[in-house]
């Protein structure tokens, strides 16, 4: 009975870490129902797609450890029980409301591409009825390592555009920066996912987050790898609000 006790403790322990750190068990709905959640926004004149809060990273910088909110808008999910028609109903309405937007970003509290059928089912939708879009996914570069898979030929069906984490300039400082789950091979997989966007034809861009006290990193030296793997560079100053 002790063992079985302290076997419970331990397992219910671990799953709160990685719910609270890295948001990868499931998420407690709130009456059992999906509703006001917030998986479309908009921003600066973008259409934004808010399709998880789940992430492989809890990166020091992360607007998640100081809001729940961006420009007023709450993109915490208090559950992720929806399918990609609940996202493309509420698209379509913020569509019809933003006659003026050109760009669809994902882009939201977690890391896109973890509910990667739902960013191509989401997507393919788009494309088809709303070809003026330009598609741009922010990721973190771990997909490949997240799905054990080569996700980029089907990703460049649908992407134009992709902006990829780089975060630092080493293994060392990516892992201290970045906190990613895997720390043995997140830092190369970002590289190889940089480079395979790249090749198959995407606009590439990988960013760093500089001004951040808490973690320094070389900005010349990133702009460097970034340039050598043929992407283009983007240092963001780290902004309290997140942008």
């Amino acid at each position: 009975m002790i063992k079985i006790t302290i076997y419970f403790l331990v397992v219910k322990n671990i799953k709160n870490f990685l719910k609270i750190n890295y948001g990868l068990c499931e998420n407690e709905s709130m009456n059992g129902e999906v509703k006001n959640l917030n998986l479309v926004y908009t921003l600066e004149g973008k259409i934004y797609i808010n399709l998880t809060n789940k992430c492989t990273n809890r990166c020091l910088f992360c607007i998640r450890n100081l809001s729940q909110e961006v420009e007023g808008k709450n993109l915490w999910l208090a559950n992720e029980d929806f399918d990609s028609s609940s996202v493309i109903e509420q698209f379509k309405n913020i569509a019809s409301e933003n006659p003026n937007a050109e760009e669809v970003v994902f882009c939201g509290f977690g890391e896109p591409l973890i509910k990667f059928d739902m960013f191509c089912e989401v997507s393919k939708f788009i494309k088809e009825n709303y070809p003026k879009f330009k598609i741009r996914v922010n990721t973190n570069g771990q997909a490949n390592l997240i799905h054990k898979i080569n996700i980029i030929p089907e990703l460049a069906k649908y992407a134009d555009a992709v902006s990829i984490s780089l975060n630092a300039e080493n293994k060392e400082k990516y892992n201290f920066v970045s906190q990613p789950a895997d720390k043995d091979n997140s830092y190369q997989a970002v590289l190889d996912f940089i480079k395979g966007c790249v090749e198959a034809g995407i606009e590439t861009s990988a960013s760093v987050v500089s001004d951040f006290d808490k973690a320094p990193i070389n900005i010349s030296e990133c702009e460097k790898i970034c340039h050598s793997l043929g992407a283009k560079f983007r240092n963001r100053v780290w902004l309290p609000k997140g942008y």
